[in-house]
């Protein structure tokens, strides 16, 4: 079988209080949806390896995945390449303040006022277009990531107790400290668990286990010059937007190579992430090594904030945490596997919010006008709403402020909403 490639394998907020809405809308949704929709629940379809190239002892989907699991892989290096295609309208550049959004908080960048090192805006660029990454550890106590731009760079290094985030065109410096042992960058800071690496995306896909899932094992194949076999995950439900996702698992030392999502309206992957290079050698020492340059403007973050867990939490859990980091009152998520979706109250009522000159998403007169451009108006039981449209993540807002939003059909949004009233 000719090695997996990124283009070739992809079948698959009148007022304060208004404008919060809008924020925490844009703060919630995404996280619980776009990164949580990986991390739905499998069950387990055994199934032996087709035979393929490399030529690979044959194993059970139960078997790599335990393989998964018991990887400990500590000492790495490596590119990973990743490709983000959710299908978003072209907002002029409010689509990035909405995703910036979404992970502000106190002493964050998010809210405009921090430092363009901080790693809690910076890694959610990763939601949307292509981006190369170099990657780096050795142990639980090293890491960096790197992230390329056109004639500039943003790294992220954990070393010990500090964390440091660099930009270098702002020349910039974010420093936080994180207790020894937090694990890779972004665990422990401020960008908590935004995912970046093919394991990242694997471990939330494969957190739990449950029956609404096919998990087969198809295959085998090279990435990075490495063996792998491949793991297919598809949902059995219907309703849902996910086509299937595909792992590649290095048979060697059982960490994900690649992750790919597919969307089950085809055409290219939504999410497609995998190493270009590897090599599980130890890194040398400098490479975890920082110290702001001269002249650059440092920036003290909030230090010792430890970061919830990887991995999906069970739903009462995903409720109250997400509840109670924001103040949405009814936070819940309904449904179960890939059906789930996210619900809560906005405290908006008449539909879509409005907007003011010198309001915070750049004076737009008829906010509600304008996004409502791009949503599919629709009535049901529930009364009327506007769904928006991603080719993984749907949302409905009703009119009369309630949101409900999941990798889920425009039609499994309405019906949920209707059993709600």
């Amino acid at each position: 079988m000719a090695p997996i490639d990124s283009d070739d394998n992809t079948t698959a907020g009148e007022g304060e209080e208004l404008r919060a809405g809008r924020r925490k809308a844009a703060r919630y949704v995404v996280p619980v949806a776009v990164m949580g929709v990986a991390a739905a629940t499998i069950g387990l379809v055994p199934a032996l390896a087709d035979s393929g190239d490399p030529d690979l002892p044959k194993v059970t989907a139960e078997q790599l995945i335990e393989k998964i699991a018991k990887s400990d892989v500590e000492q790495m290096s490596g590119t990973v390449r990743i490709n983000t295609d959710l299908g978003l309208p072209d907002l002029g550049g409010l689509e990035s303040g909405l995703l910036s959004g979404m992970s502000a908080g106190p002493g964050s960048g998010g809210d405009g006022k921090g430092s363009a090192a901080d790693p809690s805006a910076r890694l959610t660029e990763l939601v949307s277009g292509s981006h190369t990454l170099r990657v780096a550890a050795d142990g639980p106590d090293r890491q960096k990531l790197s992230l390329l731009e056109n004639a500039a760079e943003y790294s992220l290094v954990h070393n010990g107790d500090d964390v440091w985030g660099y930009d270098s065109r702002s020349n910039e410096v974010y420093h936080s400290t994180a207790p020894a042992g937090e694990g890779r960058p972004g665990k422990g800071t401020p960008d908590k668990d935004v995912p970046a690496t093919p394991k990242d995306f694997a471990e939330q896909a494969l957190k739990a286990v449950d029956d609404t899932t096919s998990v087969t094992v198809h295959g085998t194949a090279q990435v990075a010059g490495r063996d792998a076999y491949r793991l297919v995950v598809e949902p059995k439900q219907d309703g849902s937007t996910v086509g299937a996702i595909t792992v590649a698992v290095d048979a060697e030392t059982g960490m994900p190579l690649k992750f790919t999502l597919t969307p089950a309206s085809g055409g290219a992957a939504v999410v497609d992430v995998g190493f270009t290079k590897v090599s599980f050698a130890k890194p040398d020492a400098s490479t975890f090594d920082f110290t702001p340059p001269k002249g650059a403007k440092v920036t003290e973050g909030d230090t010792g904030a430890k970061a919830p867990e990887h991995g999906r939490p069970a739903e009462g859990d995903l409720a109250a945490g997400l509840d109670g980091a924001g103040g949405l009152d009814g936070l819940k998520v309904i449904g179960e596997g890939w059906n789930s979706i996210a619900t809560f109250d906005t405290g908006a009522r008449g539909g879509l919010p409005t907007g003011s000159p010198g309001g915070d998403l750049g004076g737009l007169g008829d906010l509600g006008g304008f996004l409502g451009s791009f949503g599919d108006q629709v009535k049901g039981d529930f009364g009327s709403g506007t769904v928006f449209k991603t080719r993984l993540v749907n949302a409905l807002i009703t009119d009369d402020g309630k949101v409900y939003a999941g990798a889920v059909t425009k039609d499994a949004l309405v019906k949920a909403a209707d059993a709600a009233q």
